[in-house]
Parts: C-alpha cells; structure tokens; sequence
C-alpha cells in the first residue's frame, strides 16, 4: 500500500518572480486557496495518510502557514467566524499528516527525494510535484490503482509539443500496455529537440521504490547542474525496473510560470 507521499518545496520560484520574492509560491492563491491545499486534498483523497514536506530555511513561511494556532485560536475567541473555524480544523488536519525536511541548497528533484531516506517506510511512495495541478480527475489515486494492479512504479504522463520537450523528462515506449498505460523502454531530462525520444512527458506525479535512494545516493550531476530524479530513475531502467507512462484523465495546469499561474485560477474558478 501507498500511504506515504513527498512534496519537493524548496525552490525558489524565480518564474514567478517578483511574487516569490517575498512570498512562497505555494502559498499563492488560486482562485482564494493556496496552490499547496490542492495538492493536499489530492492527497488524502487518494489515500495517503503521511505526507512529507521537502523546504528550505529560506521558505519557513510553508512550516508558519500550518502552525499559526495561537493566532487562530486568538481571533476565533473574538469572532466567533464559522468560516475562520472551519479554515482551521481544515489545516489542523493537514498538520496531523505533514512532516518536514530541510533541502537548503537547490540542487534538484533527486536530491530534494533524497533528503527523504530516513522517513520513507514501504516499498513504493508518491511523489508530487507542486507546480504541476491536475483537477477534475485525481490523477494519484488513478495512478495506485495502476500500480496495484502492475505492482510497477508509475509516471503520470502528457503529450508536449516538439518544440517545448526541453522542459520536461521526455520518455521512449517499450510496450503499450492499453490505450492510457505504457511500459517505460527508456527516459531523458530535458532532451533538445535531435535527442527527443518521443513527445511523452513526465509530468508531476511519481509513484517511486523505495529502491531509487541506492541510486540517488551516487548520482552524477547532470544538467543544470542539477541531481535529477529522471536520471536515478533511468538507472533503475537500465536494471530492468518496471516504470509505467499513465495518461491521466485530468486536466493539467500548469502553475509554474505567471501565465500558467494565471490561466490556472480562471480555469479553477470554472470548475
């Protein structure tokens, strides 16, 4: 059973800037709810009951925002405000799930799961990605049952344009499994165009073994100058780990760059 999840937090956000400059990007509002409660409710609708913040000093704010009692129990003394009540027995029910760790140096996804090792107790975990929403679909809970039946890790995927797969980690199909699931042959971070495998991206939502700290333990920097969890996972391909692509039936928003922070609360407040 899947009943752990991790949250890698400690970037900057510099695409969001100068909103990030004083303030966590995912606090930020969309459409009135910070980003980080979305990803949270997908969360415990999916199943988890652990999950594990990945922070920096720098974002202290994300630990603050869950540990403001004194100042809520203070107002709704005073008030008496249904909604303020509510808004605080919904973020003591997160509080009773989230742990933190510390990535003070941003040196990528692999080493933000990293940091991790010591409090991930079952074969395989969640991992998700905050700037990556997905809505009217849970995509997790979609991906366990996928992984229960398979008994395989498993990587949410989209179809990108040529032209943009040098965002994402770009993945090659070694069997189709059924119209939505694909055994992973092989993946690249952020191929040009010329080394693209294909147009199928990892996108952020990971089901991950427990297995993948032996390779995060020693791995190679790669691009950026940055530890990736796309290369560990390669690794564990190169063993004939079983990693499957899922086309997920949500939709996916973009929350990382301003255009798609914006875009994402307009379609939200639609829903």
């Amino acid at each position: 059973m899947i009943k752990q999840a991790i949250i890698p937090l400690a970037g900057m956000g510099t695409r969001l800037l100068p909103l990030t400059s004083v303030f966590a990007k995912e606090l930020l509002p969309i459409n009135g709810k910070p980003g980080i409660e979305y990803i949270l409710d997908e969360c415990i609708d999916a199943g988890i009951k652990e999950i594990i913040f990945i922070i920096s000093k720098k974002k202290i704010m994300i630990k603050d925002y869950f540990n403001r009692d004194a100042l809520f129990k203070k107002i709704i003394n005073k008030k008496k405000d249904k909604r303020i009540v509510k808004e605080y027995k919904k973020i003591l029910k997160y509080k009773k799930m989230i742990k933190f760790v510390y990535q003070n140096q941003p040196k990528g996804t692999g080493d933000a799961v990293l940091k991790t090792k010591n409090l991930i107790k079952n074969d395989y975990f969640l991992m998700l990605l905050p700037d990556d929403l997905i809505v009217k679909k849970n995509c997790s809970k979609s991906m366990i049952k996928i992984h229960k039946k398979y008994k395989s890790s498993v990587m949410a995927s989209i179809n990108v344009k040529k032209k943009n797969v040098s965002r994402w980690g770009i993945y090659n199909i070694k069997k189709k499994i059924n119209r939505k699931n694909f055994l992973i042959d092989y993946v690249v971070e952020k191929p040009n165009i010329k080394e693209a495998p294909s147009t199928k991206a990892v996108i952020g939502r990971y089901i991950l073994p427990k297995t993948i700290f032996r390779k995060l333990v020693n791995q190679k920097i790669g691009k950026g100058g940055e530890i990736h969890i796309t290369d560990a996972i390669q690794e564990l391909l190169k063993e004939n780990y079983k990693f499957i692509g899922h086309n997920f039936s949500g939709k996916y928003l973009d929350c990382g760059t301003m255009n798609g922070y914006i875009k994402s609360s307009i379609e939200i407040s639609k829903l």
